[in-house]
């Protein structure tokens, strides 16, 4: 069993252009990844391909 509990399990299945880690640590994915990932989720993610806008719930373009 792993001890890395954040919940990131799969990061060795990602090819680095998927993804970068910002000054702080974290992980962003990259529009690239999350157009193959293929939906929103809605979490109002900062390279989201969809358009989608947290502050009124609703994308905002069309892809």
């Amino acid at each position: 069993m792993s001890d890395d509990m954040s919940g990131f399990s799969k990061r060795e299945n990602l090819d680095p252009e998927d993804y970068y880690l910002s000054p702080e640590g974290y992980i962003v994915f990259t529009e690239k990844y999350l157009s193959k990932r293929g939906y929103c989720c809605k979490n109002g993610c900062k390279h989201c391909p969809y358009g989608f806008n947290k502050a009124t719930g609703k994308v905002e373009r069309d892809r």
